[in-house]
């Protein structure tokens, strides 16, 4: 099975994200979906030569790497270019209330959590079983996702997404992810679309 990799050039002059940081940003996002086909090619070929031994086994865990790098940066790309328009959909802020009491309330924890030193992502997941809402950390790509649950809106905060234009000011790439949420496509993952 191949990937192909979105073009995500739409997202060219999105206030807050230089050209060259969103360019170089979708290059490092291309680099994932080839790893991610070349792994697949590579299993393949060692399990039909039957060698499954530790180099299939090293590239097998290698895979989750690739793969969650590739579709994070496409739940992080697809919920941006919002330019500040609209707001949260009613069925996610009717959710965020039930769980945070206010939409306030949830902002103020995602952003704390994306202010957070070290590297990694922000996710605000929904429960698949339950429909419930809560926030992650998560430090690396293929470690410490929630199983069986949506990604709703996702930030990055590995330093690629941020040092070229932001330097070590990370708070003020954070509000200008806010600045760019798209909430038609938050609000959609919310209802499961």
């Amino acid at each position: 099975m191949q990937y192909t990799a979105r073009n995500y050039e739409h997202l060219i002059g999105t206030p807050g994200f230089s050209d060259t940081l969103l360019k170089n940003h979708f290059t490092l996002y291309q680099g994932y979906v080839t790893n991610t086909n070349k792994l697949s090619d590579a299993l393949a070929s060692l399990l039909q030569e039957g060698k499954t031994g530790p180099e299939y086994a090293e590239l097998r865990r290698r895979f989750g790497w690739e793969w969650n790098g590739m579709r994070l940066h496409e739940y992080y790309f697809d919920n941006l270019g919002g330019a500040g328009k609209g707001g949260p959909g009613s069925e996610f802020s009717r959710l965020v209330t039930q769980t945070w009491g206010s939409y306030e309330n949830w902002h103020k924890e995602f952003t704390t959590i994306g202010t957070m030193r070290g590297i990694g992502w922000v996710v605000l997941y929904q429960d698949t079983a339950t429909g419930n809402l809560f926030n992650l950390w998560i430090n690396e790509h293929d470690v410490g996702h929630a199983a069986g649950a949506r990604p709703v809106v996702v930030m990055d905060v590995f330093e690629h997404a941020f040092l070229t234009d932001y330097g070590l000011k990370r708070a003020d790439y954070v509000q200008a992810f806010w600045n760019n949420v798209n909430w038609t496509t938050v609000e959609n993952r919310v209802k499961g679309r």
